[in-house]
């Protein structure tokens, strides 16, 4: 019997144990505030707004805005999250629930294919590295779009590398791979238009196959190649068929129109010309360089190994990152960036990162660039916790008029902050610089689960409008009707009472004239809550009331009284 002094764990306990520590860190992490926060601006009150409707009012095919159609964006993240108030009849959990599934479900995509292409370690490395990709985590975290099409798209990239990609767990191409692959390339299309680009992954794929590269095959020729197409059209037609069966039937042009805008005008269209933030050609390596730290520290040592690995004709790393290269140019090609369009290509980024990663966190050099960077996080959290506490007058007016926040809050924050810097000066002197790399996940896994546990409830009232909302249900009485102008998804959404609309995309004069025509017919109940730089001349401002700021807006209460010469 071995000496209990000098006994080790067996591989594969020590495997277990090593599994099961990544996932409890990374459902910490992804988890922590579940349920402690409203959805904040600006993305996820409208889509928290529209889910609310789907489930108060019953039309779960078409999302509304009030008493408008949303046509942005189709309505696959607001099902999810419709269907998580079904079952916990709570909207601050069912509002981020989507985002916390999907991003462990992209997590479990990467583990799994490491594991697969390479080993068990590796698959854990790849985990590791996107867990703790600074936009990964912080995305993973809001209730957007784009943690559940990232998600989509890494399972279709799951899919089809597994069927291209011949390993000791698949030697022959696997045709349910191949299917799950183009299933899940459709939903991610009806989730964001985007989604098809999963498909793009059959390029490098050809290529390889064509000019005989290692552990690949691409049997296009089979029949069972029409099964990914036909996969692929019945996802979308999963949405897209009882939409336009419903729109192309109804006499109304609002219908009509919500078809034209979701389906050209949102996608094709909104590629082409690019519209929204203008950006240099360079903006996404900016992005990758910075957002998806800590993880692209280790990109020096990278580069030069991939170059090798490619050279010697590995499929394994030519496919995803081909794909990774691909997707940066598709969308560096039109002016109109944003650093979350290229977020789908982090996972694949980390799955040819990982096996590279045990001999790079070996280097002495890799380890002070980590130490230097964990010092400089805990620093500037520090530095900013210090500045907010010497009431700084650049932070005091950021946090306390822009944003809404009481003194005593903002104090909380900075002593927050100060928190923050301790347990990241604490896990650097812990680990040290040999182990630097773990002191950085460390730091990491705390920062993220005090952000969770302690900023959610502390921003939640003023980020959220909550406070603001609680505050003019206060000042009516509890049977008078409200009714809102120039408002914002989430003046709607934490509303204590259900509120009239006039229109959201409806120029605000327009609106303000459909609701002074509201008040008038019931002036003694009616209410109308307006924001500032919406109150036209003809308001009687010493007959309203200033009734607070939220989101950087300030907002006014006003009584019948308040828009008699408003009334021609």
């Amino acid at each position: 019997m071995p000496n209990a002094l000098t006994w080790t764990p067996h591989p594969a306990s020590r495997a277990a144990r090593d599994t099961w520590l990544f996932w409890i860190v990374a459902l910490l992490v992804l988890g922590a505030g579940l349920g402690l926060r409203d959805p904040w601006p600006a993305d996820e009150p409208r889509f928290a707004l529209a889910a609310k409707m789907m489930v108060d009012g019953g039309d779960w095919l078409f999302p509304h805005r009030g008493n408008e159609l949303y046509a942005d964006k189709p309505p696959l993240l607001m099902w999810l999250q419709a269907a998580g108030y079904m079952v916990f009849g709570n909207w601050r959990v069912a509002f981020l629930l989507p985002s916390l599934l999907a991003s462990l479900g992209t997590l479990w995509c990467v583990v799994d294919l490491g594991r697969r292409l390479w080993t068990r370690r590796v698959g854990l490395y790849a985990g590791w590295a996107l867990l703790f990709a600074l936009q990964f985590t912080y995305q993973s975290k809001k209730a957007q779009i784009d943690p559940l099409v990232t998600f989509w798209i890494t399972l279709a990239n799951y899919g089809l590398l597994r069927h291209f990609l011949s390993t000791r767990h698949d030697p022959e191409p696997d045709w349910r791979m191949w299917t799950l692959g183009w299933f899940a390339a459709g939903l991610g299309t009806i989730t964001k238009g985007v989604g098809v680009l999963a498909l793009v992954m059959l390029v490098p794929a050809l290529f390889a196959t064509l000019r005989g590269w290692r552990d690949i095959r691409a049997p296009l020729l089979a029949w069972r190649v029409l099964l990914g197409p036909l996969a692929f059209l019945v996802a979308m037609a999963l949405w897209l068929v009882p939409m336009l069966a419903v729109a192309l039937s109804s006499a109304d042009p609002a219908y009509h129109a919500y078809v034209d805008d979701i389906l050209f005008h949102q996608t094709a269209g909104r590629y082409a010309k690019s519209w929204d933030h203008p950006q240099p050609h360079w903006y996404h390596l900016e992005v990758m360089l910075t957002a998806w730290l800590p993880t692209a520290l280790a990109l020096p040592w990278a580069l030069p190994a991939w170059a090798r690995r490619l050279r010697r004709r590995d499929a394994r790393y030519l496919l995803p990152l081909a794909w990774w290269a691909l997707v940066v140019l598709f969308f560096s090609i039109p002016s109109g960036k944003r650093d979350v369009y290229i977020m789908p290509a982090l996972p694949m980024m980390c799955l040819a990162l990982a096996p590279l990663l045990p001999g790079i966190v070996r280097r002495r050099s890799a380890q002070w660039l980590a130490l230097v960077f964990g010092c400089a996080l805990a620093l500037a959290t520090l530095a900013t916790g210090i500045a907010m506490l010497s009431a700084t007058p650049r932070f005091e007016q950021t946090l306390i008029v822009e944003r809404g926040l009481s003194l005593a809050q903002a104090h909380a924050g900075a002593w927050l902050l100060i928190a923050i810097a301790a347990w990241s000066a604490g896990s650097l002197l812990w680990f040290g610089r040999r182990r630097s790399p773990q002191a950085l996940a460390t730091m990491l896994a705390g920062i993220w689960v005090l952000y969770g546990l302690v900023a959610y409830p502390l921003l939640t009232d003023s980020s959220s409008a909550r406070g603001l909302m609680q505050q003019v249900g206060s000042h009516i009485p509890a049977d008078a009707q409200l009714g809102l102008v120039a408002w914002k998804e989430q003046n709607l959404l934490m509303a204590d009472r259900p509120a009239a609309t006039f229109g959201f995309s409806a120029p605000w004069p327009q609106q303000m004239q459909r609701a002074v025509a509201w008040q008038r017919q019931a002036p003694q109940r009616r209410w109308l809550m307006v924001q500032d730089v919406a109150l036209p001349p003809c308001v009687q401002r010493d007959q309203a009331s200033p009734i607070g700021l939220a989101n950087r807006r300030a907002w006014w209460l006003l009584p019948a009284a308040a828009t008699t010469n408003c009334a021609d």
